[in-house]
């Protein structure tokens, strides 16, 4: 392990994060917002503490990053983004004391959308823009930026981006890693801004939009609104975040090959495929449970089952409408599609539609086997055979899930926090959805869990980011070891 390159790397990262403090600290000059003086503070802690560390191992070389080095960059990375993100929350006071700042940093760069706000339009607008900003930061993932943006990474980034980019088998666009994460970098940016001016024109303030803009595309949910979308009340609105969260739900890399010209590629992809008729199924299903016994009008049942469907598989996380009030069948599809989640290589979180789709082919080809106990058979994802080290990778991270949110679960409760709120804080973090249930539902928040609860919670949120695996080797001796 090359630790004082991996430290080096680590205070540039830092550096870079100061770098976009840059950000509310201009809209706090041009407007004379109050969040000026905490933010000078913030970013210049955080570009002192950068520059140290990158000072102070300036002469670390290392010619390749192995895999190990890769997971301890993105893990520990993404620990001190969370912590310099934090500051200029902590230094704007209350409601702001370490551990929630701390909450709501991780919570946006992670792009869950948990909040311990109880009033979001008490905040000054200067820290609402860092607080989205740093969402859009983290959608794409902080180190894929940093591979497009630092040459000395270029080399050995590989690693780097097998450990950020949600995908059992991360897509390799160009040869060159870098050019990869300059590509994905350029589709997210043409897709904000497209999604700024729809707003825009659909009657959002230019700041809103903005803002909204930030934290759909990085499917976060981070909203301006105490009513969070619901705030607005337009169908348009509506529509286009709807619009927009879909996109943020498929594999990036199928974008690139629709804006190449290819207009068959969503559906030949077999996991895009599965992805975009599981939220019509399920938006269907959602809507007919709340005809009548809900909304009035059929139109209405469709819109709001649409929404809530989408923002949760999509694992962004805006609220329309108060998902608690419905029926208990609407609400266990919910709670099932916080653990669904979007397609891999999308910005979403859960456990990915790839790994459901092969969760049921291996289910589907023991059950065959039975039948047939001397047929050879394999499991193919898009016409191509699923190597057997990448299927059970896939269903150790699935039991691995599963065992995590259990333990989560159960900690919380331990803490003192009801069953239902439990089990749904623990599968909205862990999914990086936001709203859960009970406590932390879509018209909560988390200033209730306890202290010790909140630094779960962020924990949670980080390894669901960061696909469990990345920052749970951490913890096994083995990854120590020579």
């Amino acid at each position: 392990m090359h630790w004082r390159y991996i430290l080096k790397t680590i205070g540039v990262l830092i550096l870079f994060i100061g770098g976009t403090m840059a950000l509310p600290l201009g809209f706090a000059l041009f407007t004379n917002d109050p969040c000026l003086l905490p933010t000078i503070k913030a970013m210049g802690t955080t570009l002192g503490g950068g520059a140290i560390l990158a000072a102070i191992f300036r002469h670390a070389r290392s010619e390749t990053i192995n895999q190990r080095e890769g997971m301890a960059i993105v893990a520990v990375g993404w620990m001190a983004i969370g912590l310099f993100g934090a500051l200029p929350f902590y230094f704007s006071g209350a409601p702001f004391s370490f551990e929630n700042a701390i909450f709501e940093s991780v919570s946006g760069f992670t792009t869950t959308g948990s909040t311990i706000l109880t009033d979001i339009e008490a905040l000054s607008r200067g820290m609402l823009l860092w607080r989205s900003f740093i969402q859009w930061l983290g959608g794409m993932g902080i180190i894929v930026l940093s591979i497009a943006i630092l040459p000395f990474l270029g080399v050995g980034g590989m690693q780097l981006y097998k450990a950020e980019v949600p995908s059992p088998v991360p897509d390799k666009l160009k040869p060159r890693i870098r050019e990869t994460a300059v590509i994905l970098w350029k589709v997210y940016a043409v897709f904000t801004i497209a999604e700024v001016l729809l707003l825009f024109l659909g009657g959002m303030s230019l700041y809103d939009a903005l803002n909204h803009a930030f934290t759909t595309l990085p499917t976060g949910g981070f909203s301006t609104r105490n009513a969070s979308v619901a705030h607005f009340n337009s169908v348009y609105i509506d529509a286009v975040i709807i619009f927009f969260m879909l996109l943020a739900g498929i594999n990036f890399s199928l974008h690139y090959q629709l804006l190449k010209g290819r207009p068959l590629t969503f559906w030949k992809d077999s996991e895009c495929r599965f992805f975009l008729v599981m939220c019509m199924v399920l938006t269907l299903a959602v809507g007919v449970n709340i005809y009548r016994t809900v909304y009035p009008e059929a139109g209405q049942a469709l819109r709001y089952a649409a929404f809530q469907v989408i923002s949760i598989v999509t694992t962004t996380g805006y609220a329309t409408a108060d998902y608690e009030l419905w029926p208990p069948m609407s609400q266990i599809i919910l709670f099932f599609c916080m653990f669904v989640g979007a397609s891999a290589g999308s910005t979403g979180g859960g456990m990915k539609c790839v790994r459901i789709i092969l969760c049921f082919k291996y289910c589907y080809k023991e059950l065959f086997s039975m039948i047939h106990p001397r047929a050879v058979t394999h499991i193919k994802i898009g016409g191509k055979t699923v190597p057997d080290d990448v299927v059970r990778s896939v269903l150790g991270f699935l039991a691995l899930y599963m065992a995590l949110f259990a333990l989560g679960t159960l900690l919380l409760a331990g803490l003192g926090v009801d069953f239902v709120t439990a089990l749904g804080a623990v599968a909205a973090t862990i999914g990086n959805i936001g709203p859960g249930f009970g406590m932390v539902g879509p018209v909560e928040n988390y200033s209730q869990i306890p202290y010790w609860g909140k630094w779960l919670l962020s924990w949670c949120m980080l390894l669901g980011r960061l696909e469990i695996y990345t920052l749970i080797i951490l913890v096994v001796p083995e990854f120590w070891r020579k």
